[in-house]
């Protein structure tokens, strides 16, 4: 007796853990913010940046922010230090992707580097590598690096141990939904051909082929091109934002709403926001 009544509790426990195992993602609302282009000769960089992250302050229930490269417009210390001191100010945790303007290697501003001046200018940065992932609400957020640091340029290239590391994330987080931010697009705007000759993703083919195993990416959020683009192809979100520099200046804000019966459903907003005149313009 004894012996089926443990075996009869042995099935109920795993029934129980059957049955909710399923996680659920719940609703999440974050910001985009890309290609600040923050430079410390340029008054204007450093105002509007400022603007910016004082208006995400006032936004309700923001979890976290995004800056999806070009932060700096050129690979220096100085211009790093002073872009994390303006985005510590920020009210909710941020995470950084890398563009073509952050790094150069032969300026002694190596990805490496990069990090390393991050978590010492902000001691809750915690990221080591610019591929890396974070979780939030069931979600699983994937850091995907595509700059180079060797010969740097306007096209991106998303390297095979890049893509292998990608791979194995989406396959081990294959039950929770996921969405990647990165600066180069693999889907493009209407542009010029000359523009998409000097800004088009190097084998972008070789990452859509590792897209094409997974069923679990809702959404590719990126920026480089500067205009605001979104397009869905083959079930996934590619999301594209303007320059943060750009007028009128705005950043995104993306919900992603969530239900039991349903997939995710991604809502966006690029939200403007105002700049004081600096003390030139007004004396002018």
């Amino acid at each position: 007796m004894y012996f089926f009544m443990k075996k009869f509790i042995l099935i109920l426990l795993g029934l129980f853990f059957v049955l909710t195992s399923k996680v659920y993602a719940e609703n999440i609302k974050f910001v985009q913010v890309t290609d600040s282009h923050l430079d410390t000769n340029s008054e204007y960089s450093q105002r509007v940046l400022k603007s910016a992250v004082e208006d995400i302050n006032k936004q309700p229930s923001v979890s976290f922010v995004v800056f999806t490269g070009d932060n700096i417009n050129n690979p220096t210390e100085d211009n790093l230090r002073e872009f994390v001191k303006i985005v510590s100010k920020l009210n909710v945790p941020y995470y950084v992707a890398l563009g073509n303007h952050d790094v150069y290697k032969s300026k002694d501003m190596s990805k490496i580097r990069y990090y390393e001046i991050l978590r010492e200018t902000n001691l809750l940065y915690k990221q080591r590598t610019p591929n890396y992932e974070f979780k939030k609400n069931g979600f699983v957020f994937l850091i995907v690096d595509g700059a180079k640091e060797v010969i740097p340029g306007s096209v991106g290239y998303y390297r095979k141990d890049t893509l292998d590391w990608l791979d194995k994330k989406l396959t081990k987080n294959q039950g929770k939904p996921a969405i990647i931010f990165q600066h180069f697009p693999i889907e493009y705007p209407n542009a010029s051909e000359n523009r998409l000759k000097t800004h088009k993703t190097y084998r972008d083919d070789e990452y859509k082929d590792v897209l094409a195993n997974h069923e679990n990416v809702l959404a590719i959020i990126s920026g480089h091109f500067h205009v605001n683009y979104e397009i869905m192809k083959n079930g996934i979100y590619h999301i594209s934002s303007p320059s943060l520099l750009a007028i009128p200046q705005s950043y995104k804000i993306i919900d992603v709403v969530t239900t039991k019966e349903f997939s995710p459903i991604i809502y966006t907003q690029l939200r403007e926001f105002d700049v004081p005149e600096s003390s030139t313009d007004k004396q002018d």
